[in-house]
Formats: structure tokens, C-alpha cells, sequence
């Protein structure tokens, strides 16, 4: 996977944002580097994002593998894990990850859990409880005679009904017997046990730089609207922490969020064939010396060996191509606020100004998550589809409640042919208008009350 794909796929996190991640990804700077062995978070006062290359081509096959990854390693950020100042077992690492690797495969569904069950194919004792069992070996474990505790384990987290305080009893046991066996047992030393763990593990301990600190306190507010972590430590032993998280990560509206916001990108985000291109900067580390990079030249007048040097590099990528019109009829009042939301997250795809129609096509801005504009009543599609046709979008996105009239033929063909044209339905209304004209539809999920 090239850099530019793996950029483009973590700012398509930040937009989803589950789990909160927008609060804390967005200060990052992604560094691609091979210092470390997977993914780390760096403590330092312009904290960066560091990711080993070569680690997410041979590992994640998928892009929702690559966003598994991400979101682990800023779990362990959010749950303060890189935090303890304590030395930690083998079997307290495992712990750690085995916890929140339950909470993804619980929370965002088998697409990702995928990651943990392939990268964790040949884990056996204690190191499984780092990938979900298969549907074979949750057939197989209750029939067993005699279960272990690591079994046992395994099957309540991934199951839910486990917490992690009983994870992390059970890591502290198997540490104290491992400790007991060393004498008589080979064992490799413990700084290099870490390596197929995802994360910095060999870092663990320190205080969180300030910029981190203040983020995670953003994104705890955005899990949980009363804000219950605000002065706790989140630990892995802190389990209602944990039941916390996950609650809220299954939240009814953050549900309907993820689906409409995948719905919409599917729609809104730039056509492959488009022709408009914008460009943008973003930094790149080489261990080729930088005109702009004053630090990395300072350091080589000392150091024996080369620096990675900051440059940054000039992108070409797809423009924003799609506009998007916004039913502003009185049925619509439910969903639009949280529509609102979503559609400022895919901004950089999504041609200014807004478009809002009744019966007639009128500009709209989004002001404070509000949307402003006029509105005469009523609902037409014809007036949109003449506004396609005159300003020819690559991509045109209607947001209604379908509650339309019969339309000429020709004239949706006309609009058809001037852009990529799709309708979006509220759950409330009924797709048999547009049905019947022919305009291509999704309809959402219930909007929860």
C-alpha cells in the first residue's frame, strides 16, 4: 500500500470517527518510518503518528484491516496504557491487547475483526485471546470436557461477557507462574518478546505530551456526552471505563451516523474518471538533508549518522466534484441536523455553496452545524434537475424525503446525462417517485428518537 493510499484511508477514519478518533488523529503527523515495529503514538511536544511501511504491506489486506490497526493503537492512547510507569509482563501486554482488540471485533463487525483473526492465525495459550475464535472453535470450545482458564477467557471476551479486571487477573497469574518456571524454562528475553503486538509496547510508561492530553479529553466528552472519564484514569483495569467505551461505540445514533456517512461517501466522494485536480501539500521524512527541515541539518553536524529530514511534497488529487442538494421541506426537520453533520465531515469533496430546494433551487451554508438558507414551501425535483443540467456536476446528490412530483422523462434523462445523479431517502419517506422516474435511490435506517 503507497503512503498516499494510507493517507487518504486515515483521514476517511477521522470522518467515520469511531470511537472519537477525530480528536486525537487530526494533531497527528503521519511519519512513515521503520523505527518502530508496527504503529506508535510518539510522546513528544509535536506528537507524530508513526507507522512502519512495511508492516502494513504484509499485514493488512484490506482497507478496513489498515483502519483496525489505526484504531487499535489510538485505543491504547485513549485508555492511557502507554501511560504506566510499572514494568508489564508478556502476559500484561497481551492483556492490554487482547482487551481492545475484543472491543473492535465487538463494536465495528467481522470486516475488521479479519485483521486480529489473520495476523493471530498460529497464536496458541495465553497469546490467542488476541483474535476472536473461529466459527468452528466456538462450536468446538463448549464441548470440550475440560476447559482451561485461558478457554474460558477467550470465549467471554470475545463473547462480551467478561470484563477486563478478570483479563487482567488472569495475565497476573500466568506472569507469577512463568516467573516461577524461569529457572527451569528457555525463555527469550522480555525486551523482544513485543514484536507481534501492534503498538510501541517496548515504550510503554510516561506521561502524554499536552496536545495529547487535551484531545483525549475532547474525545472523551464525544463518547460519552456527560462526561463520566472526565478526571479518572482510564486503565485496563478500570472496567466500567471500558463498558463505558463500548456502549457507547454501539449508541444507536452513532450507529445511523456510520451507516448514513458510508452511504454518502459512496456518492459524494470524487468519480475515478473526474478531471478536476487540486493540489495540496504534506511531509514526507527522507535520509536525504532538507533546505527546510533547520533541525535534521543541525543534528548531521554532529551525529555520525545521516537524520531523516522533513520535505514536503506537493499532491495532486481529485477536487471537490459533487453538489449536494438538501430537501429543506418541513418532514425533513428530524434527520437534517445530523445530516448537516455528516455532510460537513466530506466537505473537501463537496462543491460550495450547499444547495437547498422546496421549489426552487436557493444556496445554502452551514453555519455553527446549521444550515442557512430561504425556502418558499413545498417540494419540487424538477427545479433541481434543471439546475443539474445547467451546471453539469460531476456528481449531483439529492437529500429528500422522496414526497415528489411525476417528472418529465426527458428532463431526468437531461439531468442523468449531465452528472452522476443519485437520491438520498429518509427512512420516513417513500422512493416510489423517484422509482417511477427512474433517478437512482438509497434509502437510510431509522433515524433514532
Amino acid at each position: 500500500m503507497k503512503p498516499d493510499h494510507f493517507l487518504a484511508l486515515y483521514r476517511e477514519l477521522i470522518d467515520e470517527n469511531p470511537f472519537a478518533v477525530r480528536a486525537v488523529l487530526r494533531i497527528l503527523e503521519v511519519t512513515f518510518t521503520e523505527s518502530v515495529p508496527t504503529l506508535a503514538v510518539s510522546c513528544e511536544a509535536q506528537p507524530r503518528f508513526l507507522v512502519n511501511p512495511q508492516f502494513i504491506a504484509a499485514h493488512c489486506k484490506t482497507e478496513t484491516h489498515v483502519k483496525a490497526v489505526i484504531v487499535h493503537e489510538f485505543l491504547h492512547v485513549l485508555l492511557r496504557h502507554t501511560e504506566s510507569s510499572a514494568h508489564l509482563s508478556r502476559a500484561r501486554h497481551i492483556a492490554f491487547d487482547a482487551v481492545i482488540n475484543a472491543i473492535i471485533c465487538r463494536t465495528q463487525g467481522e470486516d475488521w475483526a479479519s485483521f486480529f483473526r489473520t495476523y493471530y492465525a498460529e497464536a496458541a495459550g495465553f497469546t490467542k485471546l488476541l483474535r476472536p475464535p473461529t466459527p468452528a472453535e466456538q462450536v468446538d470450545l463448549p464441548r470440550l470436557k475440560n476447559v482451561s482458564a485461558v478457554d474460558r477467557a477467550w470465549k467471554g471476551l470475545y463473547a462480551g461477557t467478561l470484563v477486563a479486571d478478570d483479563i487482567a487477573e488472569l495475565a497476573e497469574e500466568i506472569a507469577r507462574a512463568q516467573a516461577k518456571a524461569g529457572a527451569t524454562t528457555a525463555q527469550p528475553a522480555e525486551t523482544t518478546l513485543h514484536g507481534d503486538l501492534i503498538g510501541n509496547h517496548e515504550e510503554f510508561g510516561g506521561p502524554l505530551p499536552g496536545p495529547i492530553t487535551d484531545a483525549l479529553e475532547q474525545a472523551m466528552r464525544e463518547m460519552n456526552g456527560a462526561g463520566i472519564w472526565r478526571g479518572q484514569r482510564a486503565g485496563l483495569g478500570n472496567s466500567q471505563a471500558l463498558v463505558d467505551l463500548e456502549k457507547a461505540a454501539n449508541d444507536p445514533v452513532r450507529q445511523w451516523e456510520k451507516a448514513a456517512l458510508e452511504i454518502l461517501r459512496r456518492h459524494v466522494l470524487p468519480d475515478p474518471k473526474a478531471r478536476r485536480a487540486v493540489g495540496g501539500t504534506h511531509s514526507i521524512q527522507l535520509p536525504v538533508l532538507s533546505p527546510g527541515d533547520r533541525r535534521a541539518f543541525l543534528r548531521s553536524l554532529w551525529d555520525p549518522i545521516l537524520p531523516q529530514s522533513r520535505w514536503e511534497s506537493v499532491a495532486v488529487r481529485k477536487g471537490a466534484t459533487a453538489q449536494v442538494y438538501l430537501d429543506v421541506s418541513g418532514s425533513m426537520n428530524s434527520e437534517m441536523p445530523a445530516l448537516i453533520a455528516l455532510l460537513t465531515r466530506l466537505a473537501g469533496h463537496i462543491r460550495r455553496p450547499f444547495w437547498a430546494f422546496s421549489d426552487e433551487v436557493v444556496p445554502a451554508h452551514i453555519q455553527a452545524g446549521r444550515l442557512v438558507t430561504s425556502t418558499t414551501g413545498g417540494t419540487s425535483m424538477a427545479c433541481v434537475l434543471r439546475h443539474v443540467i445547467e451546471t453539469r456536476p460531476r456528481a449531483a446528490v439529492v437529500v429528500t424525503d422522496g414526497f415528489i412530483e411525476g417528472l418529465d422523462p426527458s428532463l431526468v434523462a437531461a439531468a442523468r446525462s449531465a452528472a452522476r445523479l443519485h437520491a438520498i431517502i429518509a427512512r420516513h419517506g417513500s422512493p416510489a417517485a423517484l422509482r417511477a422516474a427512474g433517478i437512482p435511490y438509497t434509502q437510510l435506517q431509522r433515524y433514532p428518537s
